[in-house]
């Protein structure tokens, strides 16, 4: 006691604690205080990091809350937090020692009021709008008549049955339905992922792709609907290469797939009805089409054949176009005597005219000169080729030169001592291929054969058929009126019939008699094998 009087320094009795101890101590008594809460406030900055884990703050006038949501708890977020979004969080409060700090590890996200829902759908709509994704010049015609027509909704909704009754009685077209959940959590994943895979559909396969999409949902609240104004369903919708019918809601409802998509229909009925036209009027129109058609290939057969007959009228008579014909060829008849004397004797002067130039003598003279010009060019014939043969062949010689013929044949030699070791090569391989693919199937056939029931029952095992089938158990076996038995060496029948003697060679011991036969049910520590 004098020591604690007499002490220089007041509190030094006071206990110690670690830097571990005191943030595990506010850590308990913030989670042991509070527990799971809800809180309402503004979103304000919001960072996803690369691992998927989102951090994000929760604000009001004067107060910040750090928030945390792990990867696995954000893919199952509603609602996405957004900055300036007003939501509601809820979660547990817990402290982080290693910076002092307290966050509330958020595992739901809600909208605080329609209003904020209708807020944030407007900034949606502002984005999507200035990327272009609304414009009419984007958007794609529905076809008239589709083949196969894709439909994306609940399949145990009274919404496919709307539009399957709906196709059968305007005009029966192949339908391919989608499974998706159309409302919470899962229903814009699905319905982005349902979108793409029918683009993903190879045309004329096996899962034919479809000519038209139909995304279709009943009506609800804004809330029930949420799914539908998801970014990532908007962004499929807009990239679908396949014309996309939206019936969402009914007639008063609108979400942001409605602006993306190519035509937007009031209700599912309505989405099938843009989707196929009405059999019986199209019937009925190509009817009234042909009638008409007849009509007017009548009238246009009937008016060419007036106008035939009109202008046949106005033709002359076949017998009057050949008079003035007859006529010039009468005066070419009568004047043809005349003109072939008349040219016979033309022709006459000028023969006279050109043989009095033709004489024997200038013949000869033509012919001398001929023979000489003839010589001239066979004296320098015989020195011109002589020159040329000596050039070709100093050519050749210089090409053999540089190309001697012994390293020519050398070069050969080595290529074929090459391709013979190739070709030794290459059977040496192709044996031991063949070799061990060979033993390879040698070894399964063995496998084989061992796995057969037949080696089981070479271990003592037998099979039991009743009427041709397989008995299992003893109530099958006297339900049976014939029974058969399998063993390693043959079959017995057990039908009353004397069975078939084994096979035996000639040489063969006669066997004694077979024992009695058992009864076929297995004993207690001897299962049966089948």
């Amino acid at each position: 006691m004098s020591d604690l009087i007499d002490d220089p320094v007041p509190g030094q009795n006071t206990p110690e604690y670690t830097v571990a101890e005191i943030s595990g101590a506010v850590k308990k008594t913030i989670e042991g205080a509070f527990g799971r809460i809800r809180v309402r406030g503004e979103v304000g900055r919001v960072f996803r990091a690369r691992s998927g884990h989102l951090y994000y703050d929760i604000k009001d006038d004067g107060n910040v809350l750090a928030c945390t949501t792990w990867k696995g708890q954000a893919a199952r977020l509603s609602v996405q937090p957004e900055e300036g979004m007003e939501v509601i969080v809820t979660g547990k409060l817990t402290a982080f020692g290693a910076q002092s700090k307290y966050n509330i590890n958020v595992d739901e996200v809600v909208v605080a009021g329609e209003g904020a829902l209708m807020a944030m759908l407007e900034k949606r709509k502002k984005a999507l709008a200035a990327e272009g994704l609304f414009d009419e010049g984007r958007k794609q015609k529905i076809p008239f008549l589709p083949e196969i027509v894709g439909v994306i909704t609940s399949p145990s909704g009274a919404v496919i049955r709307d539009i399957l009754h709906r196709l059968r009685d305007r005009f029966p077209r192949k339908v391919l339905i989608w499974p998706v959940a159309v409302q919470g959590a899962a229903c814009a994943p699905e319905v982005a992922r349902a979108i793409e895979g029918f683009n993903k559909l190879t045309p004329g396969g096996a899962l034919p792709r479809p000519d038209l999409l139909i995304v279709a949902r009943g009506g609800g609240s804004i809330e029930d609907l949420w799914g539908f104004n998801e970014e990532v369903v908007a962004r499929a919708a807009a990239a679908s290469q396949i014309p996309l019918i939206s019936a969402v809601g009914h007639e008063t409802d609108t979400t942001l797939i409605d602006f993306v998509s190519d035509l937007r229909a009031p209700t599912p009925t309505a989405a099938a009805e843009h989707a196929v036209p009405v059999r019986l009027e199209l019937l009925a129109w190509v009817d009234e089409a042909g009638a008409r058609l007849s009509r007017a290939m009548g009238q246009g057969v009937t008016q060419r054949g007036q106008r035939l007959r009109d202008l046949s009228r106005a033709l002359p008579r076949p017998e009057t176009l050949l008079d003035a014909p007859r006529q010039r060829l009468d005066r070419a008849e009568k004047d043809l005597p005349a003109a072939l004397r008349n040219v016979a004797q033309s022709r006459k002067v000028q023969l006279t005219q050109v043989a009095s130039g033709l004489r024997s003598q200038s013949l000869v003279s033509l012919i001398g000169q001929r023979k000489e010009r003839i010589t001239t060019l066979g004296d320098r014939l015989a020195p011109a080729l002589s020159r040329t043969n000596t050039e070709k062949r100093r050519e050749y010689s210089r090409v053999a030169a540089r190309h001697n013929a012994d390293r020519i044949f050398a070069e050969c030699a080595r290529k074929q001592g090459e391709i013979h070791e190739l070709s030794t090569r290459l059977s040496r391989a192709f044996e031991a291929n063949t070799t061990r693919h060979r033993d390879r199937l040698t070894a399964m056939e063995r496998m084989r054969q061992t796995l057969g029931y037949t080696e089981t029952l070479k271990r003592g095992y037998a099979v039991v058929r009743g009427d041709g089938e397989l008995v299992t158990t003893s109530v099958a076996a006297r339900a049976a009126t014939a029974l058969e038995i399998e063993f390693a060496d043959g079959r017995l029948p057990l039908d009353g019939s004397t069975p078939p003697p084994p096979p035996s060679s000639t040489n063969a011991q006669p066997k004694p008699a077979p024992k009695k036969a058992k009864s076929a049910k297995p004993s207690p520590d001897q299962g049966s094998l089948f």
